[in-house]
């Protein structure tokens, strides 16, 4: 028990940190940020103080809120969530550090894709971090992608890793892992490989619920058609639940897609792209699922449907526009709560939104 607590005291004191300094803290940046109608994650250069956001074409560009916002540790800032930027032109954001220093944030507005993709959908670009250990994106700032790798590499295990495909093409290869006697002991014997749009949180680390500490989704305006990506999939020999007994039934990988509407902090589901199979997929090859709009009804199964809110309403659903996306891919479906296969692969590469 011991060991257990030491592991999460770690991992816990170790999220904590976040801008080192001695004395005053000169660090005056913006984190992060999402104003109303964004599409994507804002582009936030440090060196420039410059902060680029994706706005859909159409949108009153006069009358753009913040809806989410964070500083450097410390600093103070002039503006805040639910404050109005105009973005017509170009915007100023001042923040104070805590030595006094001012920085003048430029934020500039530019017409977003009708036709948006997944940044770094293709998965080539993974980013080493401070603990020695890949993540998808560019680096740890622009990353729209997220992997449970932050809560069980303190166990030593990596559930989720770049996997090379040969000619400088990366995927992400997902793998359901024996986390050891003394982890079965407290309830939790396996780590499921995953890959989400969205960021851990490591205020919110809850040893019996790993979901707790991810906040799924990024800002997204497109309504695509399909989506479409590369995969294969090798469920292990015993699926099990978190005690350790054996299920009836096999392990599965679920990889699926929603488009949400996420306005004054309630979420409606907009559409769903889900694909769930408990069958072996030995060859890396193309798949393609529908995007379904509005509500889902009987003929689907229980899984597919929204847990914690509704679906817009049916006549919106013909042409508003989605907020954000969410897309999550597991090498084991029931992971979350511990239930899988040992030894379950999941290989993904080539995220697509399909528009036609």
């Amino acid at each position: 028990m011991r060991s257990l607590y030491l592991i999460l005291f770690t991992l816990t004191l170790t999220c904590c940190v976040r801008e080192d300094y001695f004395g005053l803290s000169p660090y005056g940046n913006i984190k992060h940020i999402v104003v109303s109608n964004q599409s994507g994650n804002a582009k936030i250069s440090t060196d420039s103080l410059l902060v680029t956001i994706e706005i859909p074409g159409g949108v009153e560009l006069s009358n753009i809120t913040i809806q989410s916002f964070e500083i450097s540790s410390f600093a103070s800032s002039d503006k805040t969530v639910g404050d109005i930027l105009n973005l017509y032109e170009e915007a100023q954001i001042n923040v104070t550090s805590e030595d006094g220093t001012i920085y003048g944030w430029r934020i500039r507005a530019f017409v977003a894709s009708t036709t948006p993709q997944l940044d770094n959908g293709n998965l080539n670009l993974w980013y080493k971090t401070a603990s020695q250990y890949y993540e998808p994106g560019l680096d740890a700032k622009s990353t729209i992608w997220g992997t449970g790798n932050r809560g069980t590499q303190i166990l030593n295990k990596l559930a989720t890793i770049p996997n090379d495909l040969g000619n400088d093409n990366l995927a992400a290869k997902m793998i359901t892992l024996d986390n050891g006697t003394l982890a079965g002991t407290f309830g939790a014997p396996i780590s499921a490989g995953s890959l989400f749009t969205g960021v851990f949180n490591p205020d919110k680390i809850d040893p019996a619920n790993p979901q707790a500490a991810i906040e799924f989704g990024t800002p997204f305006t497109g309504r695509p058609d399909k989506l479409r990506f590369t995969f294969s999939y090798n469920p292990g020999e015993e699926n099990k639940d978190k005690k350790g007994n054996i299920l009836d039934y096999g392990d599965a990988c679920d990889i699926y897609a929603l488009l949400e509407i996420r306005q004054g902090g309630k979420i409606q589901r907009l559409a769903t792209a889900w694909f769930r199979s408990d069958e072996m997929h030995d060859d890396f090859s193309p798949l393609e699922i529908p995007f379904v709009y509005g509500d889902l009804d009987n003929s689907y199964p229980g899984f597919m449907m929204p847990v914690e809110h509704g679906f817009v309403s049916q006549d919106s659903a013909t042409f508003v526009l989605p907020t954000h996306i969410t897309f999550v891919a597991s090498s084991s479906f029931d992971g979350a709560n511990f239930a899988g296969a040992i030894g379950s692969e999941l290989i993904i590469d080539d995220i697509e939104m399909v528009y036609e």
